[in-house]
């Protein structure tokens, strides 16, 4: 989806991201809690975790609040909250082919990608590489242009990032269920 978030919405995450420093990303890891890893042969972005305490979030937050209640209220999901991340993928980074969802998890149930790149082109890489099941040519590319947003359930299609030839950014959110709640 092209243009789903306000144009004063997309400027403050974009300012916010001229704003951090290096410092702010750390390399992204595989795995969760103690069995967390980085391992450069499977993703070489950066990312920071953010939350609504910083400026540059909050009308993110807000509307991505708003989202989370119209999937519950049209289509069930059950989302509880969310968790949201800026990756960094500087030139020659990427991301193999993985699901959102952990292993014997399911509290990812809903995942946003928001694309924060104003002049991509082609040239620069990076895209978004979508898959149903095990087959191995993607059903769908994603080319991570500037407000362009893609929504997908967590635990059903694997994805990939391409490889980057140029600096991209990416907001990804996962709307999550409610681990203590019956039958999940």
């Amino acid at each position: 989806m092209h243009n789903l978030l306000p144009q004063p919405v997309l400027q403050a995450l974009l300012d916010g991201i001229t704003a951090l420093s290096q410092e702010d990303f750390k390399a992204a890891a595989i795995g969760r809690l103690q069995e967390q890893q980085v391992i450069e042969s499977i993703r070489r972005d950066k990312i920071c975790w953010l939350n609504e305490s910083m400026d540059f979030t909050q009308d993110y937050f807000a509307w991505s609040e708003q989202l989370r209640l119209a999937v519950n209220r049209y289509l069930y999901l059950g989302l509880f909250d969310q968790e949201a991340m800026l990756a960094y993928y500087a030139p020659g980074a990427f991301y193999k082919r993985h699901l959102d969802a952990f292993r014997g998890q399911t509290n990812r149930r809903l995942t946003s990608i928001l694309y924060l790149n104003p002049d991509w082109q082609p040239s620069h890489g990076g895209e978004l590489l979508m898959y149903q099941g095990d087959e191995t040519k993607p059903f769908q590319v994603v080319e991570p242009r500037f407000g362009t947003m893609v929504i997908f359930l967590s635990e059903l299609f694997p994805h990939e990032v391409s490889l980057s030839h140029h600096d991209r950014y990416s907001l990804t959110s996962w709307y999550r269920i409610n681990d203590g709640m019956p039958g999940h």
